[in-house]
């Protein structure tokens, strides 16, 4: 019994769906959601996020964040990652680590000793205050 070769468009088919299979998690991009609004954050590249990352890739984070000063949601992300604490400036939408264990997002601003993280790009600072400055939240943060 003679059976004819995959079309070219099957076997096209076929290596898409392996390679989409094989993709990298480490590729993926990772995500914030707050109080299940997405937000798209540009991640700075250093142990910190390595880490983070690492983190998300097993299980998404989930970090119950509480207003703080009147410019920031902090949260216990639950272990310490490394970090390289250096003065900053921060403003809204800067995503920082405190003390090693502590994620902080801001609606305001503030100067400390912190690590950055990152930053969300596309919000306002009144987008930021009004998804942040009216109680506490959950943040979540998850790999694609």
């Amino acid at each position: 019994m003679e059976t004819d070769p995959p079309s070219k468009s099957n076997a096209g088919d076929e290596m898409e769906n392996n390679m989409d299979e094989s993709m990298p998690k480490e590729n993926a991009a990772m995500r914030m959601t707050i109080e299940n609004t997405p937000v798209r954050i540009t991640w700075e590249d250093n142990e910190s996020v390595t880490a983070l990352r690492e983190l998300a890739r097993k299980e998404p984070i989930q970090i119950h964040m509480s207003m703080f000063g009147g410019f920031e949601q902090v949260g216990p992300i639950g272990t310490s990652l490394p970090s390289d604490d250096a003065e900053t400036t921060t403003s809204a939408g800067d995503i920082v680590l405190y003390s090693g264990d502590q994620l902080v997002v801001f609606y305001g601003s503030n100067s400390w000793a912190y690590t950055r993280l990152g930053r969300i790009t596309d919000k306002t600072k009144e987008d930021l205050s009004e998804l942040l400055g009216n109680g506490d939240v959950t943040i979540t943060i998850q790999i694609d």
